[in-house]
């Protein structure tokens, strides 16, 4: 059995970074990913008045309750659609002047999902270049707060979800919002765990959440907390030791239920999983997952189990490839809108490799194979891409090269050498 650990949830240390700044007291946050995402929010912070101070080795102080100010110069996100959309909710809400741009290819994300029901709250937001895309500018407001918000967002989206809490919280203004289905609740975890009353109904598949303002005193508690092992780049390690044929445990991951789709589809195939509860953080729990090699059957994934592991679909498409039969992707459009269209470069890539793949409007079907396959793939400076595909090369026989490896450092730097150890036997104790 190799035993790995992997970085910090970048999903979990973008809030962990944001909501210490905004507590009242000083926060200490461990275990902090050393992934550009990350420094992209860190940066954005200073610039807005944020005392965040990097000690190193994962380590970051944070001074509560800051002086907020306009920033002097443009927020730059870099290639962080979390940064961009979390930010935009952010400086809405506190009410000051700011520029939001990111990298050419955050540049052609979508922004609107975020952008119209913060306009519908009265906050001043125009493009500066094209609609619905960065740059951005917010123009902060001479006097008054934002409008209550009840919100029915068209995509379910944990980043959506975030910016309008944070707008609420940061302008004491109430927020409910209404989704279809149930998305990643970081957000809501950690601001419960600060005293914030968040309240989660369910309501069908989905789920509403209310904030109300006025039954809140106003203050967030400090954080002393690590941030739990990233359970979407776990995903890939674990799809390379399932194909190359090793048990893998990976230590102190984040076991959020709302994360836990990737593990119920490999439970679903026959893969034997196990996870145990070691302890929370803030709110979110922690633990060890292990996997057994398995004798694998095909998937199937739904509309409704995406937001659960929409991060993890690269990965479990190329397990696809390698498992004889059909598997299907479907209600998964919205990855056409990440880094780069991932439908599209995971179907060219498998086809580019020799498997049989059909584009599907809002998923895929892959029809695996045990045939080794061998090839160069695009990423599109795509992490998640980079991650899929360098994992299917550890299956034997494959020979797949990566035509841009260092794209992964976005989420997950050192992922290369990770995967030796899983692929060559390497324990990292």
């Amino acid at each position: 059995m190799i035993e790995i650990c992997v970085p910090g949830d970048k999903s979990i240390a973008h809030r962990f970074l944001i909501l210490a700044a905004l507590a009242e007291g000083d926060s200490v946050l461990t275990g902090m990913p050393a992934s550009l995402d990350v420094r992209s929010t860190t940066a954005c912070l200073r610039a807005l008045g944020g005392a965040v101070e990097d000690g190193g080795a994962g380590r970051m102080a944070i001074k509560g309750s800051t002086g907020w100010r306009s920033p002097t110069s443009g927020l730059d996100c870099g290639n962080s659609g979390t940064t961009a959309r979390l930010l935009t909710g952010l400086v809405a809400g506190l009410g000051v002047d700011a520029e939001l741009r990111g990298d050419e290819s955050l540049s052609r994300r979508p922004m609107d999902r975020v952008v119209y029901p913060l306009q519908a709250m009265g906050a001043q937001i125009r493009y500066t270049d094209r609609r619905d895309h960065l740059p951005l500018r917010i123009e902060g407001r001479a006097s008054g707060g934002l409008r209550a918000l009840r919100y029915r967002p068209r995509i379910s989206s944990a980043q959506v979800r975030a910016a309008l809490l944070l707008a609420g919280l940061t302008s004491r203004t109430d927020v409910e919002i209404l989704d279809r289905f149930r998305p990643r609740d970081h957000t809501e975890r950690i601001l419960r765990s600060q005293g914030a009353p968040i309240i989660s109904e369910p309501e069908g598949a989905g789920e509403r959440i209310r904030f109300p303002a006025s039954s809140w005193s106003g203050g967030l508690k400090p954080l002393a907390a690590a941030v739990p092992g990233d359970v979407s780049s776990a995903a890939f390690l674990i799809v390379a030791a399932l194909l190359s044929g090793t048990d893998l445990t990976l230590r102190g991951v984040g076991l959020n239920p709302t994360r836990g789709g990737f593990l119920h589809v490999l439970s679903e195939m026959g893969v034997e999983v196990r996870t145990v509860l070691t302890g929370v953080q803030a709110g979110e729990p922690v633990g060890d997952i292990s996997v057994i090699a398995s004798t694998m059957h095909p998937f199937s994934i739904e509309e409704a189990l995406v937001p659960r592991l929409v991060d993890e679909i690269p990965a479990l498409a190329v397990l696809a490839s390698r498992i004889p039969g059909v598997s299907v992707v479907r209600g998964a459009g919205d990855l056409r809108m990440k880094e780069s269209d991932r439908l599209a470069f995971l179907a060219s890539n498998l086809r580019t490799l020799g498997v049989r793949c059909e584009e599907l409007t809002d998923g895929l079907r892959v029809h695996g194979a045990h045939a080794p396959v061998t090839g160069v793939v695009r990423t599109g400076g795509d992490h998640r891409i980079a991650m899929a595909f360098g994992a299917l090369g550890a299956a034997p026989g494959c020979q797949v090269t990566v035509d841009d490896p260092q794209c992964a450092d976005v989420s997950f730097p050192g992922y290369w050498e990770a995967l030796k150890q899983v692929t060559t036997g390497e324990d990292s104790r």
